[in-house]
């Protein structure tokens, strides 16, 4: 048997950062500070809108507005209008409307449901309520927006694409801004309401 010499280790370097690393560094802390604090400079906020519009939504409308054409701030003014951007005690409306931006069950699901008359409450067993399936078989506007198989007028990313879909088949992206509001709730003062908020979220207010 041949003896093994044993070699002695040397010690390990240790690495040095690369001068294109180094400089690298501040620019994206400074990337990142500048997308956290003026991120909202892209969608042109006014005051009003950085200080009413809860930033955690805007790429959400801002999304839907890629996919139907829809304004992102009238999206925004609807959440506003019908929830309070989500902050109302119950999602539930006394009417039955449901969800972040307030849809009744049989205009959601769609209103040849056999259960679906009058306001709109209908009577959709809860499976039927949330499944794509059914709602494209009874042309509801109910959208499963993050792909995780269910459309929940409760769940943000779907309720925002559902509303962003109801307003854009009702004329929205072809620029009736006003008749596709009145189709959502038909309400003259819905209609002023919502396009107050749209109208002062992006405007570019006077010093």
């Amino acid at each position: 048997m041949t003896k093994k010499t044993a070699t002695k280790k040397r010690p390990s370097k240790k690495k040095r950062s690369s001068p294109f690393t180094i400089v690298l560094i501040p620019i994206i802390v400074l990337a990142i500070y500048y997308a956290v604090n003026n991120g909202d400079a892209t969608y042109n906020l006014s005051s009003f809108g950085k200080e009413e519009v809860p930033p955690e939504y805007i790429p959400i409308y801002k999304a839907a507005e890629e996919e139907y054409g829809v304004p992102w701030y009238l999206l925004a003014a609807h959440h506003r209008v019908e929830t309070k951007f989500s902050t109302m005690k119950t999602l539930v409306s006394p009417v039955g409307a449901e969800g972040h931006m307030q849809f009744m069950p049989c205009t959601f699901v769609g209103w040849s449901h056999p259960s679906c008359s009058g306001l709109g409450k209908g009577n959709i067993p809860q499976n039927q309520k949330t499944d794509p399936d059914v709602i494209e078989k009874y042309g509801g506007y109910g959208v499963d927006a993050n792909g995780d198989g269910i459309a929940d007028p409760f769940q943000i990313e779907d309720a925002v694409y559902s509303a962003a879909n109801y307003l854009e088949r009702n004329g929205a992206a072809d620029g009736k801004i006003e008749q596709a509001v009145f189709a959502y709730n038909h309400s003259d003062k819905y209609v002023e309401d919502v396009l107050y908020y749209a109208e002062r979220f992006v405007e570019d207010e006077e010093e």
